[in-house]
Formats: structure tokens, sequence, C-alpha cells
């Protein structure tokens, strides 16, 4: 599967979802996935939003859905919770419904909706998602069992392809993988992850390495649309991609996926600080794309206006 054409995703879902709900949810064990459940006319306003903006893709919110978060925070059986990530998706349905029908000279095949496929470290709540610590400590074996569940679910309910994303370490990668190559090689899907400097992933593996090693793998059932990274700083994007695919002809550059964060830092004392010293992310855009990126977009504390302007960045190139 290749992309023939620059892709721009949306943008930080729980940060554009405070729009309507009025406040962070920040620290709260479920994160925005509460709201599929307490304020769904919230969800699709937010997927709405990145629509209007120019988002040629949204991805579900059901990055921090699990079937065991739900049981715990919001006292739901399996069968409840596995419905409840059913629903979160046809609430992006129901979003690109209502953008189509209010813009109908969008190309027939686009937008795209892609189930959010988050790390196993998410659900625990422990911040092991930035850091991968779990890859030392729980069998591939169980990481699988656990993402069949989500992705079933998502696959169920009806997207387009699945955004894998923030992916701390190379065992859930390639567990990840094994599974979208051997169980799913018709779904389309992309692969980011999460990084702690511009050379390794959050766990320590040398990131051009994983990616390429990933990559060979990954592309013998031809359904991986991308491999990158996404909710780091802008500003290690570019060593990072630059590690991947610098010295490579353009026909052997490995197509890749990058949504950053707006390049504010986050601490549980302090919340988001540093958004004074933060550049716009279109400024960061002609690098990642000359670097080989085909798909663009935003994550933490990016809103549907930093689509906008990456939208319009892409079509004036």
């Amino acid at each position: 599967m290749v992309l023939n054409h620059l892709m721009v995703i949306d943008g930080g879902f729980a940060t554009q979802l405070t729009v309507h709900v009025g406040h962070s949810v920040d620290g709260d064990p479920l994160w925005s996935a509460r709201f599929n459940s307490t304020n769904p006319s919230a969800i699709i306003k937010t997927h709405l939003d990145f629509l209007q903006a120019g988002a040629d893709a949204i991805i579900t919110n059901t990055y921090q859905a699990s079937v065991e978060g739900f049981m715990e925070h919001l006292d739901l059986d399996e069968e409840q919770s596995v419905e409840l990530i059913k629903s979160t998706v046809r609430l992006a349905h129901l979003a690109r419904n209502k953008f189509l029908a209010e813009a109908p000279q969008v190309p027939k095949e686009l937008p795209w909706i892609l189930g959010s496929i988050g790390p196993y470290g998410a659900h625990l709540h422990d911040g092991s998602e930035y850091t991968g610590e779990y890859a030392d400590t729980v069998d591939a074996e169980v990481i699988k069992k656990w993402h069949r569940v989500r992705i079933e679910a998502v696959l169920e309910a009806g997207v387009d392809g699945l955004a894998i994303e923030t992916i701390p370490c190379r065992m859930e990668a390639e567990a990840l993988v094994e599974i979208m190559t051997d169980e799913y090689p018709d779904v389309k899907y992309w692969l980011a992850f999460q990084c702690k400097d511009d050379q390794s992933i959050a766990h320590g593996e040398n990131f051009a390495e994983t990616c390429q090693a990933i990559w060979t793998k990954a592309k013998e059932s031809s359904n991986i649309l991308a491999i990158g990274t996404n909710c780091v700083n802008p500003r290690i994007v570019s060593p990072l991609f630059k590690a991947v695919n610098s010295g490579y002809p353009e026909a052997q550059k490995i197509p890749l996926v990058v949504y950053p964060n707006s390049g504010e830092t986050y601490t549980v004392k302090d919340g988001w600080t540093g958004k004074e010293d933060c550049q716009p992310l279109e400024n960061y855009a002609g690098e990642w794309i000359s670097l080989g990126a085909k798909i663009i977009g935003g994550c933490c504390r990016t809103y549907a206006r930093d689509i906008q302007r990456i939208k319009k960045f892409v079509e004036n190139l």
C-alpha cells in the first residue's frame, strides 16, 4: 500500500475536546475516553472541528479505551466495555457523515477514519507508555491478547485503517506488526513510536534501526502505510527522520508519519508549560516532508487551528 498524496491528519483530540467540555482531561485514568460514555456529542463536535479544519483523516477516541479501564472506572461489564469501544467508532462516522453532507466537494475517498490503537501501558495509568518498562516484565503473547480485543472491536465497528500510536518499545511494535501481518493482512495501518530523545524510542532502542527492522518485516504483507513517531517534541523529529532516510534515494525511503506535540512540556505538578518557546508545527513541515513524511498532524496541545495551518502549508507546496 503506497500513499500517493501527502495526508494531513487531525490534532490532539483531548486538547480540542476541552473546547467543548470546558476543562482539561489530563490526569483522568480514562483521559478523553471517559467522554465516549458521558458526553458523546462533544466527541462528535471535536471530530467535526478537525474535519472542518481540513484533516484528510480523523482518529477515533479509543487511545485510552480498554475493557479493563471501562470495567474499573465506568463500572461496565466486559460486553458493555467492548460495545463502548464500538460505539466510539460510530461517533466518528456520525461526524464524518455530517461533514460530508455539508461539504460535498470533498474527494470520495476522503476523509478516512482511523482506529486509534494505543500502547499496552496506556491502560495501566502509570506513565509506562512513555517508558515502555513493561517490555521487561510482560510477555509478548500477553500484549497480543490485550491488543486483539481492541483491534477486533474497532474493525467490527468499521474503520478505514488503524493508527497504532505512541508505542514505546520494540517488543510491542513487533507483536503488533505480527498481528497485522498474520491476522489482518488487508487492514491498512501506520505505526508511530513514542521517543525519549532524538535517537531512541522510549524504551531505549535505536529509532532508526528499529524502524528499518520493523518496516522490513511489515512490508511483507504490504498493508503498512508508514512508520514514524507521535506525541514527541517537534524539535527531535528531524534528527530521528534523518537517521532513517538520509542517504537513500527517494524510491527507497521509508514513508514516515509524524504527529508531534506542540513543543510544550508536561509535568504532573505544573501541567503544560513553555508555550512561549514553541514554533508552529507548519514551520517544521517542509523539512519533514523532504525527509519522507507522508502523513502529518498534531498530538497533545495542538488544536484544530494548528491543523488548519498545516493543511494550508501543504496545499501551498
